[in-house]
């Protein structure tokens, strides 16, 4: 394969000699440091008129739900005018945020007849996606859901074909599309800072209750304020019980575990990037190593994820990592590594760190005798000249960005712009599916105790 994105690529894109590429100091925004780059992250906000107003509507106001109505209010020009849950309290939350007028109802469908509503959130279970998603859809909504776009592969194709049919706009909710930083990201990878792409690796660990997912459950929370019939949908009922409606993430019924909740992330990140349509091997493996607490799925997961060469990459190997009893206190990471560099997050800020493999082999020669060192010096220093003095140049670069504006904020106003002005969206409903099909394959192997074959391109287990 021709592959554009080399060493000497992007040397090239800088205008810079191999010798003289990091020999010159790192030019951006003034800072403290000469090689640190400072991007700027703040929305670009317009004023709107009164008639550009879009009005948006919240259905699942739980955690998420109610922290992507909260960003999405963040973006100039938006309005929350009604909000959907099947437990009472939390409605009264979105009263609490966004006023006593807030049209409030335990019946999404009631939100989707209203003509006065332009968008819609969507952030309920990962078993309601596929239905709510093709019901706004249809009724002309534009739609902001929640990642995972879906709980099972095969449910993704019918919103993509809704999608089609509609010609309606939405936008998966993985944030990492739409940051800055991943932007940068995406700008140096296609430049070719890393040169050629062999290996990815990210961990995602946490060291609390709520971050096993073991969430607050209300004392007074039960049947009769909550409407635990609509929320068990189309599952065999069962009496209420609030562990399956507080903490459904630890369930399958419900939820996607690890995978679909944190793995799904780095897909959406690493395809961004990359420009991947997905890998082609996936193997998942773990277990319920701490909390064993009822929950059907791994508190410890690992992800091996086998990337084929394509137009846009070199193969590589991605390898994930979740832990929900990580006694160092947890954290995020996440390398890109490439044959010239590497890409690390971390810290607030993404840092490329450069050692290409250098131009003349080093020796191995004090295991033979004197003649034969001499010999192979001769020989050496013919094959490889001196190149003379070479300039020692920088090999770590860092770009922070200049304030805390909620990535989430940015991820919403890609809709918003694309509802205003017809811009693109990056996470639509096929590149959702293409970032969760190899999670969901994740946990298909866990289970299952086998590799998954996946083909990217048609999104077919094989």
């Amino acid at each position: 394969m021709e592959n554009n994105y080399t060493r000497k690529s992007f040397l090239k894109n800088l205008g810079l000699t191999t010798a003289g590429a990091f020999s010159v100091p790192f030019l951006g925004n003034k800072s403290t440091n000469k090689n640190v780059e400072i991007l700027n992250s703040e929305i670009d906000q317009k004023k709107y008129q009164a008639n550009d107003q879009i009005n948006i509507a919240l259905i699942g106001a739980g955690i998420m739900g109610q922290n992507d109505g909260n960003a999405a209010l963040e973006n100039s020009g938006i309005k929350m005018v009604a909000a959907c849950d099947l437990y009472d309290s939390r409605i009264e939350r979105c009263k609490e945020f966004w006023g006593n007028d807030l049209f409030t109802t335990k019946d999404y469908r009631e939100i989707l007849t209203r003509d006065d509503i332009d968008s819609v959130i969507i952030a309920t279970t990962d078993h309601w996606h596929k239905q709510i998603v093709i019901d706004a859809l249809q009724a002309g909504k534009a739609v902001y859901c929640e990642k995972p776009i879906v709980q099972h592969i095969e449910e993704g194709f019918d919103i993509i074909e809704t999608q089609k049919e509609t010609g309606g706009l939405i936008q998966i909710g993985s944030q990492s599309t739409s940051s800055v930083l991943n932007a940068k990201a995406r700008e140096l990878y296609l430049e070719g800072a890393i040169g050629e792409l062999n290996f990815v690796e990210s961990s995602w660990d946490r060291q609390s209750f709520t971050g096993a997912w073991n969430y607050s459950m209300p004392p007074s929370a039960g049947a009769h304020n909550i409407d635990w019939d609509t929320y068990l949908k189309d599952l065999p009922k069962i009496p209420f019980d609030p562990e399956k409606f507080f903490r459904w993430r630890k369930y399958q019924d419900f939820g996607t575990g690890v995978a679909g909740d944190l793995f799904v992330h780095h897909f959406s990140a690493l395809h961004f990037i990359t420009g991947s349509m997905g890998p082609e091997r996936i193997y998942g493996t773990g277990g319920i190593r701490f909390w064993d607490d009822g929950r059907d799925v791994p508190d410890v997961m690992l992800g091996l994820f086998d990337y084929p060469e394509t137009e846009n990459h070199t193969p590589f190997n991605l390898s994930l990592r979740v832990n929900f009893a990580d006694g160092s206190g947890g954290g995020s990471t996440t390398r890109m590594v490439g044959t010239d560099g590497e890409l690390i997050w971390g810290g607030g800020g993404l840092t490329l760190r450069r050692s290409p493999m250098a131009e003349v082999p080093d020796l191995s020669i004090d295991n033979y005798s004197e003649d034969v060192r001499e010999e192979y010096m001769e020989y050496h220093n013919n094959r490889y000249p001196d190149p003379g003095p070479q300039v020692q140049s920088p090999n770590e670069l860092t770009y922070r960005v200049t304030n805390n504006v909620n990535g989430t904020a940015h991820h919403h106003k890609t809709l918003f712009d694309a509802m205003r002005h017809g811009s693109d969206i990056v996470q639509d409903a096929t590149f959702g599916l293409r970032a969760a099909a190899p999670a969901l394959a994740a946990n298909k192997s866990y289970f299952e105790k086998s590799p998954i074959n996946w083909d990217p391109v048609n999104m077919q287990i094989l």
